[in-house]
């Protein structure tokens, strides 16, 4: 056990405070938004920064849910990051779990061929012209197929798979395991923390989808939460400049504070039942060869 000493106390002192001082400056500016978006349009106008609003209002969120297809968007981004996230880590981690195999021939040429995609890419015009020659434009796939595998995820993945003894695949095919009953009873129970890590980031990505969905996506009954709430933001911003709709419409400072919250919310909600697993599976992967 450490000493309680004098030098002790004062270096725990310092130590929480600086931690205390970073969690503030991370946590006040997101206090801000949601204040703001609670705030009314008085207090928005007439003040820079709300911690707390004076009065409580729901104007900026009535004003976001009465959109008709507000509900169908979330539906269609829950859709698309559910299987998304599904898909993307069936591929990664068996991508993954083969690469990490070092009796696989070819090995290397397919992991540099991995990190060169990290590093250069074919850029937007030619992979649109890919998406539309695969039928893809206008389908929900379009959100998931081109960005199914990142090499950034495969490679924290395939580095966590290289941490299991080789001892354990080599006893279950003494046993009779082949290599797919090895991966699926014995890998991926194993690797939890690296998977819950990796979902967590494809479905923060897929939550987020916007630029794909505006390449690709041309009718507007299938647009994500993402892209809806821009377009909220953008025609709130075009009717706040009638002055006829000013007592109708909410600030649009106020609806671009409540639009942030409805986008965050969720992840934040799906966050902690991960969060257990987050720092041993992201360690783990990022630093073993």
């Amino acid at each position: 056990m450490h000493e309680n000493t004098l030098g002790n106390r004062i270096f725990n002192f310092i130590n929480y405070t600086i931690l205390l001082i970073i969690a503030l400056a991370c946590l006040i500016p997101f206090l801000n938004v949601i204040s703001s978006s609670f705030a009314t349009t008085q207090e928005v106008v007439s003040k820079d920064f709300i911690l707390f609003p004076t009065t409580f209002t729901l104007a900026a969120y009535e004003y976001i849910f009465s959109t008709p297809t507000i509900f169908k968007s979330f539906a269609v981004s829950i859709g698309v990051t559910g299987v998304g996230t599904l898909v993307s880590m069936v591929l990664t981690s068996l991508m993954a779990y083969g690469l990490s195999r070092k009796y696989l021939h070819g090995r290397r040429a397919i992991n540099f061929i991995v990190v060169f995609t990290m590093l250069f890419s074919g850029g937007m015009i030619p992979t649109y012209l890919v998406v539309k020659n695969l039928g893809l434009i206008n389908t929900y796939w379009a959100l998931i197929l081109p960005v199914a595998i990142s090499a950034f995820n495969l490679i924290i993945m395939r580095n966590f798979f290289q941490a299991i003894p080789d001892s354990l695949e080599e006893s279950a095919k003494v046993d009779g395991c082949n290599d797919l009953m090895i991966f699926f009873k014995i890998i991926l129970p194993l690797s939890l923390p690296s998977i819950a890590t990796i979902s967590l980031f494809y479905a923060v990505a897929y939550w987020n989808e916007y630029t794909n969905a505006i390449l690709y996506l041309n009718d507007s009954g299938k647009w994500p939460i993402q892209v809806l709430l821009r377009q909220i933001v953008i025609v709130s911003s075009g009717m706040q400049a009638d002055n006829t709709a000013v007592e109708i419409v909410p600030p649009a400072q106020t609806i671009k504070m409540a639009v942030i919250t409805v986008a965050t919310l969720p992840m934040l909600i799906v966050y902690p039942f991960l969060q257990k697993y987050f720092v041993k599976g992201a360690f783990v992967g990022s630093v073993k060869a």
